[in-house]
């Protein structure tokens, strides 16, 4: 079996690698990335691309005909990856996370491919907190990003059959350590400033309902879904990945780090406007189709890793949000250094 895994140099990326090497010993493992984080390695372990059989450095809205060659199925994480990088940058978003997504599947189709998984969000479902979101909900896509992930899904539909599934993976708010860390997600930035300063300082009001997941257990859904039989949610499933337990208010996750790290204070923006990306969700389908995959990884433990990971690499920048950790800051940094074009192209400089 020969798995590609695009965006294998960014956060989730070395989660999905490990688990893929030990449920698939045998296969053939191959990374595609751009490369805009490969220097973000927390500087701890080994390279977690050493797993690989084969790693390609290339844009996704440009792929080289040999990369899918003999691939089985592909694994698609490569995005654009958060509200403030797609505010800035609004058409290379939908360039990257929905038309070249789309253009991917459809090429790994007609190359063989049996299999595409998707990384999409539950963050398509915007404002909703009158009730828990189930896959039937309306989709009300309040950013790029989000739109993005609407737009590449109703693309991908039509292309799944019996001999080519598609499974659209509608991930929870990412959190936990990773070899390559990102600190521009709600429970690590928490994490980061209760280490590094003792306080944590909530941008909004603290109301917004978030759902979280840990990035090994995004990794195990991806592990489920690269093998799932089409008789298991169909030849095409857009499913939401996460569990019940994991639907929390913003306050209360910080409350959690504070109780988790002694000494930690709080601080809540009062007078910050309403943020009105706000959803619960329902992940009774995921538990139902995988239930030997649903989220093993609790709140207590992601603290714990992440607080482990930032103190053995002697984690002490109170200015991290101004650091190469928030995902905006080195994209602009590469610019600013004329690295990167206002497409987020490579400029060969």
């Amino acid at each position: 079996m020969k798995i590609l895994i695009t965006g294998n140099l960014g956060y989730v990326g070395p989660a999905v690698v490990n688990q893929l090497r030990a449920s698939f010993p045998d296969s053939i493992l191959a990374g595609l990335d751009i490369g805009y984080y490969g220097n973000c390695m927390m500087g701890i372990g080994a390279l977690t691309e050493r797993k690989l059989n084969i790693q390609y450095f290339a844009d996704v809205r440009r792929l080289p005909e040999e990369v899918l060659h003999e691939v089985d199925a592909v694994v698609h994480l490569a995005a654009i990856s958060n509200d403030p990088i797609g505010n800035r940058f609004e058409q290379v978003t939908l360039d990257i996370n929905y038309r070249a997504s789309a253009n991917l599947a459809r090429r790994a189709r007609d190359a063989g491919a049996k299999s595409f998984v998707f990384a999409s969000s539950c963050s398509m479902y915007g404002t909703a907190e009158e009730s828990e979101r189930t896959e039937h909900s309306p989709l009300n896509p309040l950013t790029a990003y989000a739109k993005s992930k609407v737009y590449a899904e109703r693309d991908l539909k039509p292309l799944a059959s019996k001999a080519f599934k598609v499974t659209s993976l509608r991930f929870s708010t990412a959190c936990g350590w990773s070899d390559r860390l990102r600190l521009d997600l709600v429970l690590n930035d928490f994490v980061a400033g209760a280490v590094a300063s003792g306080e944590i300082t909530i941008l909004s009001d603290g109301s917004p309902w978030r759902p979280l997941i840990d990035v090994k257990d995004m990794a195990r859904a991806i592990d489920w879904a690269v093998s799932r039989d089409s008789m298991n949610g169909g030849d095409f499933l857009a499913v939401n990945v996460g569990h019940e337990s994991g639907n929390y208010q913003v306050k209360d996750l910080a409350e959690a780090v504070a109780s988790a790290i002694p000494g930690t204070r709080v601080s809540i923006n009062k007078d910050a406007h309403p943020d009105k990306r706000s959803y619960r969700v329902n992940f009774d389908l995921y538990g139902k189709l995988a239930p030997a995959y649903e989220p093993a990884v609790g709140l207590t433990q992601s603290i714990r890793e992440l607080k482990s990971g930032l103190e053995s690499m002697g984690f002490q920048d109170k200015e991290f949000r101004d650091s190469k950790y928030m995902r905006l800051n080195l994209l602009m940094e590469l610019r600013r250094k004329g690295l990167l074009n206002d497409k987020l192209e490579w400029t060969g400089a």
